[in-house]
């Protein structure tokens, strides 16, 4: 018999709109940055994580495509709450090892911009829990999935609170 696991949610949140990426030809956030980690960069503006970067929002769309740039940037929605997919990572320093539940997380190994995630957002055990329990953005392993390890490569669900 299947047992319950939990699973993603944040689409039951409300999406927040923001500008996304940098201004200029090619610095602009599409459909293919779509799941991945953000972060607030500048006024009204988010991008990319970076490896062991705190997740601040998750992108769930781009109007590029649609609606073009304002001001020279696109426009497109994260969401910051919520239950999130994600693939386990290892730990921030190594990359290796398996995740525990309740393990505060940043992102792992990132796909660079303009290329489509091939599965769920990577992320890594953070190296000092305290300090990521601490901070302003968390976000903590709820559920180790239907492996039930943690392992790397895994999917699992984290919450972002």
């Amino acid at each position: 018999m299947a047992k319950f696991l939990i699973s993603e949610t944040i689409h039951s949140y409300p999406v927040l709109t923001v500008r996304l990426g940098q201004t200029g030809a090619g610095n602009q956030y599409g459909a293919t940055e779509n799941g991945k980690a953000v972060k607030l960069t500048a006024d009204s503006r988010y991008e990319l994580c970076a490896l062991g970067d705190a997740i601040e929002g998750v992108i769930v769309n781009s109007e590029l495509a649609t609606q073009g740039t304002v001001d020279g940037y696109s426009i497109g929605g994260i969401v910051g709450k919520g239950y999130k997919n994600v693939t386990f990572d290892g730990t921030q320093a190594a990359g290796t090892g398996a995740i525990a539940v309740g393990a505060y997380v940043v992102v792992g190994d990132v796909t660079a911009k303009g290329t489509k995630l091939e599965g769920p957002l990577k992320v890594r055990s953070a190296t000092t829990q305290a300090d990521a329990k601490a901070a302003p953005f968390k976000a903590r392993v709820v559920s180790l999935g239907s492996a039930g390890t943690g392992a790397v490569g895994t999917v699992g669900v984290i919450e972002l609170l």
